[in-house]
Order: structure tokens, then sequence, then C-alpha cells
């Protein structure tokens, strides 16, 4: 690891702590060396507060050192005016001579034109330090801007014997049914806090009652998004309480309420794309699917996905809704307690 890659791994290190707080900006941080010491640290917390870059300006305390100092960034500066001023601006105007950056910003209003301003100002940039790692960090954000779409994350629990629920019963109560331990069920409501949207179909509602919030790790809840056609979900259920941001996906329209917004698509073609569209243009960088086999099993089928997190319980249930069919290649294996996790990229 040469010096420029240490000093990019912190970046990548201190971007990580705003991880489900900085939507609809990227996960950025930033560090200032001189003399082969870090004088001064910083992240992006949370959006339409200080960026990395001047959170590690304002962390310097001998601001004179600047002008003979590196500073290291793991997104390219901004040089547009948003809710802050352009970063550019602020490494520019205190003579920062070298700027090294791990990946160009795939955003239109940036895309180099941050990294072009540097150096017409006579800065030192070098570009492309650990890309790959950088471009991974904000995986999320990348796949919003250059694919238009949030970035698409599948997850499910099945029985050892791979079944998602056993067979129903007809008195069986409106309640979910466990197939995890409480540690896998904790990781979930963790993983929640980290996305933007979280989507079910018509059929989980019914059956489960979900509130799809986090209730067991500190965070914000992601907006509920629910595919229900034909408004077969009844109105007492959670998803209808208005605490929380709601898409409803539907044919007819009704009346929303102050956080509950219906969107109607065309039943008639394929309506995954469709979804998607709409969370884009609502500023939905990414989203969990927890729905049921049918739900899972269409993002599977259109290849509208990028990673898969499957959870396999120690339970049999010997017949019931089979959990859906994908390839496991590029997965990976993890252990919680006697729960198996087996995450699985997209890379097609």
């Amino acid at each position: 690891m040469n010096i420029h890659e240490k000093y990019i791994k912190r970046c990548i290190e201190l971007a990580q702590n705003g991880l489900g707080s900085t939507y609809p900006n990227p996960m950025v941080g930033s560090v200032i060396v001189y003399e082969n010491k870090i004088i001064g640290e910083g992240w992006h917390k949370k959006a339409g507060e200080p960026h990395a870059e001047v959170n590690a300006v304002r962390s310097v305390k001998d601001k004179s050192l600047l002008k003979k100092a590196t500073i290291y960034v793991s997104l390219e500066p901004c040089s547009h005016f948003g809710k802050t001023p352009p970063c550019c601006d602020l490494i520019i105007a205190n003579q920062i001579p070298n700027v090294v950056v791990g990946t160009v910003d795939p955003n239109e209003k940036v895309a180099g034109k941050g990294i072009l301003k540097l150096i017409e100002a006579g800065a030192n940039v070098t570009i492309g330090v650990l890309e790959d790692e950088c471009n991974e960090l904000n995986k999320r954000f990348f796949t919003f801007h250059q694919k238009k779409r949030p970035y698409v994350i599948l997850k499910w629990a099945e029985s050892q014997d791979g079944f998602l629920t056993p067979e129903k019963v007809s008195n069986q109560d409106r309640k979910p049914i466990w197939i995890t331990n409480q540690y896998s069920r904790q990781l979930v409501h963790k993983w929640r806090t980290e996305e933007q949207a979280i989507l079910v179909g018509t059929q989980t509602v019914v059956d489960d009652n979900p509130k799809l919030n986090a209730r067991d790790w500190a965070g914000n809840n992601p907006v509920r998004v629910v595919i229900d056609q034909n408004n077969r979900i009844d109105e007492n259920s959670f998803i209808f309480d208005d605490s929380i941001k709601t898409f409803i996906f539907c044919k007819e329209s009704k009346p929303s309420k102050e956080n509950t917004q219906f969107e109607v698509i065309d039943f008639s073609k394929n309506i995954i794309p469709q979804i998607l569209d709409v969370l884009y243009q609502n500023q939905i960088q990414s989203v969990i699917i927890e729905g049921g086999r049918q739900t899972l099993q269409s993002f599977i089928d259109e290849n509208l996905w990028d990673e898969a997190r499957i959870f396999v319980g120690k339970t049999s249930f010997e017949k019931g809704t089979k959990a859906p069919e994908i390839s496991r290649k590029n997965s990976s294996k993890t252990n919680i307690l006697d729960d198996k996790l087996i995450q699985i990229r997209n890379y097609d």
C-alpha cells in the first residue's frame, strides 16, 4: 500500500460513518496531511450539513499549514452550489496545493467539473486512488446516477427445506411466521436504517400486517413501498397509519394523506421498471425488497437487482410457499448462530 492509498483508505473508513444518513448525497470522507501526519479529517454526516472537506478543513488547528498540505477525499469535490457551497472553492480559497481523489463523481452536476476547476486553479490533482473501493462505498449513489434507478437489495428468509412460509391454515393469525433467530432479525432492522426504502407486495401485508419500520435498531425508518393493484389491503393495516412516508402502487388512486401517497401505474405492462422509475423520480437511491415469492421473483426475472441477502433457518416446513429461484454464484456465506446468511452480488 502506497502513501496515497493509506490516506484514501482512511477517507473510506470515515465516510462509512454516514451510512443511512447522507441521502440523497453520497458518503464522503476526507483527511488533510502535512509532512506525513494527519492534521485534519472529517466526513459528510447528513444532507444539508457541511461536506467532508469542510469538516476536515475546520478540524485543522493551524490553518497556515493548509498552504503546504495535501487533502485526500474519497469522492471528487463538488463544484456546484446545492444546500452548501462548492467544496472546490473552499480548497482553492485555502490554497491547498495537492488534492488526491479516490473516484470521479457520477452526478452530472459534478462529473469531472470539480477536478477541472481545481486543476485550472493550479492545484496538483491525483485521481483514481483505490477507485474500486471508493466506487463500492457509494454503490447506491453510483447505481442511482448511472442506471437511473435505485440500488435494489432482495431479502428473504427460507426454511432448511427451501420454503418462505408453511402451508396456510384457515384460522392462522395475521402476523409473521419467524424462520430466523432474534439476532438475524435485529440485523434486518439495522439494514432498514441503512437503505432509503423497503418494498413488499399485497399478500405480505394481507397475511402479516407488517409495520416495515426499524424497531430493533436506532436510525431512520425507510420509506414504505407497497404494491396493491386492486386496493385490497385493509385500511386498518399498519402501512396506512401515516407515521412514515409511504408509496402505494395501485391501478386506481385513492385520496392521499400527508405521508401516504398513491401512485397509479399500468398493471397491463411490466410493473417493475415503472415502480423503480417512480422511486428514481422521488430521489430514492436504494430499496430493500422484502415481499413474497411473486414480488421477489419478478425482480429476479427482470434482472433488476443488485444484491440478494438470504437467511436460511434451521426449521423445515415440508410444504408451503417455495423460496424464489436465483443463481447463487458470486455468493458468500456467514453463520449467525444457527442461521445461515447467503449474500449474492449481481454483476450481470
